[in-house]
């Protein structure tokens, strides 16, 4: 028979137990803060018809999807989770309920050229509120919000929620004589990327003259406190209905933040941020981790005014924020701020000597059942491999189980963490983990 050299196609991200343990616990931490402000979860199909899912059509997005006949079917792979959830909310329109908050966390495919960090297959964590009709604009605020808790959780240091608003900059740039806006935008969100002698050139190319362009600097460095910010802007000279509505929008989105007891130090309105996808129309938002710059944006989203357009005649408005979760997971672990090390999932490692499986079992389930995560190790070997085992995949406690323990109905407890062992009833081990357990946290 020949072997076949196991590989993964690139652009999938596959990990050991371990970085897949700490990956989870992020995962968790996200959709526990979703389900914090009373985000409800769906779960869309990974398969959807071409001609639900392609509807706008064009672009980028045909060029990379996951696009195969099944018979006389023409399937794709979902490549995000907004068009799903457009399908989604028109399909169930009469059954939900408005402003519908929904969160999904799952796996959307690309095919994107492969290079390091990006990916092919990767999780999108997601959370939106759509409004029929209408969408208050205090609903706006509510993403910072969500974003804040999350990587205050996550705890990878100091970061900085970026705010704008697409009105503001459409208006701007439309009162200099922009024809098309859409595409200044694109120039200057590539900014980061490129010299400032590339964006002129990038702006010149689009007929723009060197006044234009010498006030578009202008604008998208104005910078200080949020209040410094939006008095500035109302300084501007602009005759625009849109720009002004942007501000006043801008400036709601602002001073409601304070409530959600977010620290000025971690959001600022930063001009530059222009997120060049078409259909944002209001409130945009970007997260930057600020000891890591080179990471760029961990999340992003902002506000629509239609979502289901191509399904529905109803307006369906709606705000939210995307995070790339398995790139954000790569590129925290790749800068080291991930420890896997101690990360396992179970606390106990039973060992039972020979012919004391049963009471091994025994015990473990009666630990499981007080909610402490145990395996029993009941392979044969040598006691010493058996506790390196527990050491080496992190597990703190390893409790031996032999004729002398069942006789005394108390058992040897090693605490692999001080080193320490003790004799103690079920009971007593139970107690002792969770007392363990409070100290840790404190």
């Amino acid at each position: 028979m020949d072997i076949v050299k196991p590989s993964i196609l690139p652009g999938f991200m596959e990990l050991n137990p371990k970085e897949q343990l700490a990956f989870n616990e992020i995962r968790e931490i996200i959709k526990s803060t979703y389900e914090d402000f009373g985000f409800l979860p769906i779960d869309t199909p990974v398969i959807e018809k071409s001609e639900v899912l392609l509807a706008k059509g064009g672009g980028d997005t045909e060029k990379q999807v996951y696009r195969f006949d099944k018979g006389d079917t023409d399937l794709t792979l979902r490549f995000d989770l907004t068009v799903p959830l457009a399908r989604y909310s028109t399909m169930r329109f009469s059954d939900l309920e408005f402003p519908f908050k929904r969160y999904q966390i799952a796996k959307v495919y690309r095919g994107e050229r492969n290079q390091k960090g990006r990916f092919r297959e990767f999780y999108q964590a997601d959370v939106d509120i759509i409004g029929n009709g209408s969408l208050a604009i205090e609903n706006d605020a509510e993403m910072p919000a969500i974003i804040y808790q999350i990587f205050k959780k996550l705890n990878f240091g100091p970061f900085t929620i970026k705010i704008n608003n697409r009105k503001v900059l459409l208006g701007f740039y439309k009162s200099l004589g922009v024809e098309d806006p859409a595409m200044i935008l694109r120039i200057i969100d590539k900014m980061d990327k490129v010299s400032e002698e590339k964006t002129v050139e990038a702006l010149k190319e689009e007929g723009l003259d060197q006044k234009a362009i010498d006030s578009i600097f202008d604008f998208i460095n104005i910078e200080g406190s949020p209040k410094d910010v939006i008095r500035n802007l109302k300084k501007l000279p602009v005759e625009s209905d849109e720009f002004n509505l942007g501000l006043e929008e801008l400036e709601k989105v602002i001073s409601i933040l304070p409530s959600y007891n977010i620290p000025e130090d971690y959001y600022k309105i930063d001009l530059k941020l222009q997120r060049g996808l078409d259909y944002y129309t209001g409130t945009i938002f970007e997260t930057i981790m600020n000891d890591y710059p080179s990471l760029g944006s961990v999340c992003g989203g902002g506000r629509y005014d239609n979502l289901a357009g191509y399904y529905t005649d109803r307006k369906m408005p709606g705000v939210g924020v995307s995070i790339g979760l398995t790139r954000l997971f790569y590129q925290l672990n790749e800068a080291g701020l991930i420890d896997v090390k101690t990360s396992h999932e179970s606390s106990v490692l039973v060992v039972p000597m020979e012919g004391f499986s049963a009471d091994a079992t025994k015990v473990a389930t009666s630990l499981r059942n007080a909610k402490i995560t145990t395996q029993v190790y009941y392979e044969d070997g040598k006691m010493g491999k058996k506790f390196s085992y527990a050491d080496k995949i992190g597990i703190r406690y390893v409790i031996v189980i032999g004729e002398d323990e069942v006789a005394r109905k108390a058992y040897s407890i090693k605490d692999m963490k001080t080193g320490e062992s003790f004799y103690m009833k079920t009971a007593e081990i139970v107690n002792k983990i969770y007392t363990d357990r409070s100290d840790d946290d404190e």
